[in-house]
């Protein structure tokens, strides 16, 4: 029997913008389903309107399945969902954001049930997803209530990994969300993803100063002197290598950034415009729960949606990353899962070291 292969449920995202476009670019590649099997949450409609755009894209033969529990190894699956009356690339429309949120919602029942390892989610439109049972202003926050966890959006990519202490909420509200208590707990929740999910043995992390050059010692802000370093020193104290505060333009332009494997940022734009500049093809990854979901670093694209000009290898590198954390998540899990007590490790070790030793020194 073949090795298992990762089933992972790719959401459909917006079908009016680039979502299936760069879904069927990165699935026609016949290697994707030696490497896992997708099953795509989707319109069957959207997936034939967008592969007549595809000039130089192999078609994909869909294997219909009504859940993730059906799908077959070697082929790439389709749940069918998420239709909408007509197909209009580059429209945000409401008709768009129920059928993307009916896709994700059909995707992370899969998940909750089992039937799927991870989630991969393609872009959809913030305010057309807005309704009665949808008021989640992204993909984090929805997964977050979904699997009752606190989720931290982490990007990452070959280079960088970039965690956000504040995410989807107004600038003028940044200040009064960031705390002491809130930067130490996200700097153990850092540390523990970069550990379990990366597989980064002892993790150094660097923390972003909020305010122009860092404070300039208070002259531009008290919020580092007061809250960001106090925070730093606790959580180093508690066995966390987190340094900073660190001005957010130094530490990019400088190169300071590779020196560290994780980055704390205080808020969306601070540490999503230098990683997007740094990583244009990273992945977007929802840590803290108790499941995987990636997504590509990109949006809706509307502006270029039915062009065939959008770039795949970001939804690639999206199921690239759902495969390595799940797969490093059940090493951690197993490593850790019946750790031998300390004293029966040092007799371990002591028992050993006697049976090295030669005859005439055992008996002394």
């Amino acid at each position: 029997m073949s090795e298992y292969k990762l089933k992972i449920g790719i959401a459909q995202g917006d079908p009016n913008g680039i979502g299936w476009e760069v879904i069927l670019k990165a699935l026609a590649d016949p290697r994707i389903t030696e490497l896992l099997t997708p099953v795509v949450y989707g319109s069957p409609e959207a997936a034939a309107y967008y592969r007549n755009t595809l000039r130089d894209t192999e078609p994909i033969a869909f294997n219909a399945v009504a859940s993730a529990h059906e799908a077959r190894r070697g082929k790439v699956n389709l749940v069918a969902c998420g239709s909408v009356p007509r197909i209009e690339p580059g429209r945000a429309t409401a008709e768009a954001g129920r059928a993307a949120v009916e896709a994700l919602r059909r995707a992370a029942a899969d998940l909750r049930e089992g039937l799927l390892d991870a989630v991969v989610t393609a872009p959809f439109d913030k305010q057309t997803v807005q309704g009665d049972d949808f008021a989640f202003t992204g993909h984090t926050e929805f997964f977050g209530s979904e699997f009752d966890g606190e989720p931290m959006m982490i990007l990452c990519s070959d280079i960088l990994r970039v965690g956000l202490v504040t995410k989807h909420i107004p600038v003028a509200e940044i200040p009064q969300n960031i705390t002491r208590e809130k930067i130490v707990g996200d700097l153990h929740a850092l540390r523990r993803t970069l550990k379990e999910d990366f597989g980064i043995v002892e993790p150094r992390i660097a923390v972003m100063a909020l305010n122009p050059h860092a404070g300039d010692g208070g002259l531009l802000g008290r919020e580092e002197e007061e809250i960001i370093r106090p925070a730093i020193v606790e959580a180093f104290e508690a066995g966390v290598l987190a340094f900073g505060p660190f001005a957010a333009d130094g530490l990019f332009a400088g190169g300071g950034y590779a020196k560290y494997d994780g980055i704390l940022a205080m808020y969306h734009d601070q540490g999503l415009a230098p990683f997007k500049s740094l990583s244009p093809d990273g992945v977007n990854f929802t840590a803290g729960l108790s499941v995987v979901r990636t997504s590509p670093d990109h949006g809706t694209a509307f502006d270029i949606a039915g062009q065939d000009k959008a770039d795949a290898q970001s939804m690639r590198n999206a199921l690239y990353a759902a495969c390595d954390i799940v797969q490093h998540r059940r090493a951690w899990a197993e490593w850790t899962a019946s750790p031998l007590p300390r004293a029966e490790r040092e007799k371990s070790r002591r028992d050993i070291s006697v049976r090295d030793l030669p005859q005439h020194e055992k008996e002394n």
